[in-house]
């Protein structure tokens, strides 16, 4: 995964799963810190957890200081200190599309769209199996 944009709207990148794409929004980088911020570039383990939100999805393992980092599907990722809207807190939404929302604040919002069909297609790909995660920036 490659992220190539961030700001207080959300953090925007690329999954490339065996010649499959996927856009991915994730919260902006706040350091970090739990519930607010994206998780910080590395490679990690993903492995299939029951979630009593999402059902079945892949969980991101070993995040230091953080847990129950999800995959799961969500169109918005901003920062709500300031006027934005979130459906995140720290995990990674793939997206078929990107595009603008109007959120519940009344603003417009950058957005992922599309993404339960996304994550429909990183679950079918890899089919309950672990696999490993690596997230870089190209020019954050």
């Amino acid at each position: 995964m490659t992220r190539f944009e961030s700001s207080d709207q959300g953090t925007f990148g690329m999954l490339d799963f065996a010649g499959n794409t996927a856009f991915t929004l994730e919260l902006p980088w706040r350091d970090n810190i739990k519930c607010i911020s994206c998780i910080p570039q590395e490679k990690y383990t993903c492995k299939i957890v029951k979630s009593p939100k999402f059902g079945k999805v892949y969980g991101v393992m070993g995040v230091e200081g953080r847990g129950n980092i999800l995959i799961h599907s969500a169109n918005l990722a901003g920062d709500i200190e300031l006027g934005y809207a979130t459906q995140l807190q720290g995990c990674i939404a793939p997206c078929n599309k990107l595009g603008n929302l109007l959120n519940k604040f009344g603003k417009i919002q950058k957005a992922g769209l599309i993404s339960r069909p996304a994550l429909n297609r990183l679950m079918s790909w890899a089919d309950g199996y672990d696999f490993e995660l690596e997230i870089k920036c190209s020019h954050l």
